[in-house]
């Protein structure tokens, strides 16, 4: 498994240093800055050693552009006290409980972990593209953690799995797969009419359980057939039903 680390719009060059510092710590490498402060001495700095990870860092404009070609989302947050009807960050795990969703992954799969910036946290929106959300159970009193120390505790608990699934195990699907999934259910939800008020909350929960479920490709592929099929049902009954009323 390959563990992406994702900035979204981080303040501080140092916090940028001291995360690339971490990666390095748990032998990971990759390291992405969604529209990041400008890099300079002081990034250099607190990496120090680990600069080979903050020369190496992709820099990107967008949160869809550093999560391609991942199989899972993860998007980190320290606030769980919002109600379960927002269906967007409920249910949240834990960095233990995501170690243990992510142990069958394969070698050359990507897990992305996202968080968010120091003042803000990941906004809704992005929320909105994870397949998991995570929550370090902190103390209630203060529970905003650094930065760096947020992806120290989460890049801990995941540098403990064990790799990759047996050879001949099939792959999960990636992020645009399944985002290819998603659209076609939303086109559905059009065609059977269902109420506007309802969808993006129904597409948000539909998402967060397909994300659990840790699809693969054929999987993906399945899902979309059996909704290609409901739609040539529907016009086959919507042509029937046009022909009687012009007979």
């Amino acid at each position: 498994m390959e563990i992406r680390t994702i900035l979204v719009e981080p303040k501080l060059e140092e916090n940028i240093g001291a995360v690339a510092r971490v990666i390095k710590n748990f032998g990971c490498s990759e390291l992405y800055l969604v529209k990041p402060a400008n890099i300079g001495e002081k990034a250099k700095a607190v990496a120090s050693h680990a600069y080979d990870v903050l020369s190496g860092c992709e820099i990107v404009d967008s949160v869809e552009e550093a999560i391609k070609n991942s199989v899972i989302v993860a998007g980190t947050t320290s606030r769980h006290g919002i109600s379960a009807n927002k269906h967007l960050r409920m249910p949240f795990f834990s960095p233990r409980q995501l170690k243990e969703k992510v142990k069958g992954l394969g070698k050359s799969e990507i897990l992305s972990v996202l968080f968010g910036s120091e003042d803000t946290g990941l906004k809704r929106e992005e929320l909105m593209l994870c397949d998991i959300v995570v929550c370090i159970p902190t103390s209630s009193e203060y529970p905003v953690m650094n930065l760096s120390h947020a992806v120290a505790v989460v890049l801990y608990e995941l540098s403990e799995v064990e790799g990759a699934a047996a050879s001949g195990t099939e792959k999960l699907a990636s992020v645009e797969a399944k985002e290819r999934l998603f659209m076609h259910v939303k086109t559905f939800l059009d065609e059977i009419g269902y109420k506007e008020h309802k969808k993006e909350k129904t597409m948000l929960m539909l998402q967060r359980i397909l994300g659990r479920a840790e699809l693969t490709g054929r999987e993906v592929q399945t899902l979309r057939g059996i909704l290609r099929k409901a739609e040539w049902k529907i016009g086959d009954v919507r042509t029937r039903n046009w022909l009687k009323e012009q007979g």
